[in-house]
C-alpha cells in the first residue's frame, strides 16, 4: 500500500507537486503523434488482455515511442478521448489522452506506469455522469467517480510526471488507469447495469475496427 501524500491544507495539493502542462501546443503535439503512428483495431470486452493487470513499462525506447504514436492514431480513428495500451492488445502500462475538461481546455498527453492518488475526503466530490468505453462499443451508463483526479507516472523518456484533471478529464484519467489494472468501467456497475451495457453493445455495430474475440 502506498504512503498517503502530504497535502497543503489550503489547496489540497501535494506540497511538492508540479503538474504537467498538457494544454500548451495540444493540437500540434497530438497531430505529430498521430501522423507518425499507425492505427490499430480496438480489443473489446472478453479479450483476455483487458481483464488482467498489465506489465510495467521498463524500456523507455523507440519501440515505446512508436507504440504511443500508434495509440494516438488508433484513438483518433475510434474518435476516443483516451486509450490504454491493452485496448490495442499490448500488455503494457501506458495510456494516451486527448480530452477536453469542463472548461473546454484540450489536454493531450501520455502516462506510463500510472498510479492514482488517494484523494482526501474533502476532494471526493462524486459526479455520476454517463461513461462509455471504446472496448465496450456503443454502450453507456452512469457511473459515479470523483470529479478531480491526480495521476502519477512517467513519460516516454522515463521522467516522472504528475497530471491533474477535473470534471470530464478527471473521469478520463481514472478510466484509463483502471484499464491498465484490468478493470473496465462496466466492472464498476451493478449487475443489472452491466447487463444493460452489454446488451447495448450487442445491439450496435462498432463504428471503428475491432478485434473479434475467439
Amino acid at each position: 500500500m502506498a504512503q498517503q501524500p502530504v497535502f497543503d491544507q489550503e489547496s489540497d495539493q501535494r506540497v511538492d507537486d508540479e503538474f504537467l502542462d498538457d494544454v500548451t501546443d495540444a493540437n500540434e503535439r497530438e497531430a505529430a503523434h498521430r501522423e507518425r503512428g499507425t492505427s490499430r483495431p480496438i480489443t473489446v470486452v472478453g479479450n483476455p488482455v483487458l481483464h488482467k493487470e498489465c506489465q510495467d513499462v521498463t524500456a523507455f525506447d523507440d519501440e515505446l515511442a512508436q507504440l504511443i504514436d500508434d495509440m494516438f492514431a488508433s484513438q483518433r480513428t475510434a474518435e476516443g478521448v483516451g486509450l490504454a495500451a491493452n485496448q490495442i492488445g499490448v500488455d503494457l502500462k501506458v495510456f494516451v489522452y486527448d480530452c477536453l475538461d469542463d472548461q473546454g481546455e484540450r489536454h493531450v498527453g501520455h502516462v506510463c506506469n500510472p498510479v492514482l492518488d488517494e484523494l482526501p475526503v474533502e476532494r471526493r466530490v462524486l459526479d455520476d455522469s454517463n461513461e462509455g468505453c471504446l472496448s465496450v462499443p456503443g454502450a453507456y451508463a452512469e457511473l459515479a467517480r470523483p470529479d478531480y483526479a491526480v495521476v502519477r507516472g512517467q513519460n516516454m523518456k522515463g521522467e516522472p510526471i504528475v497530471v491533474q484533471g477535473t470534471g470530464y478529464f478527471a473521469r478520463c484519467l481514472q478510466h484509463e488507469t483502471d484499464h491498465l489494472y484490468g478493470y473496465l468501467y462496466i466492472d464498476r456497475l451493478s449487475k443489472r447495469d452491466r447487463k444493460d451495457a452489454l446488451k447495448q453493445m450487442a445491439e450496435r455495430e462498432p463504428r471503428y475496427p475491432v478485434v473479434a474475440n475467439d
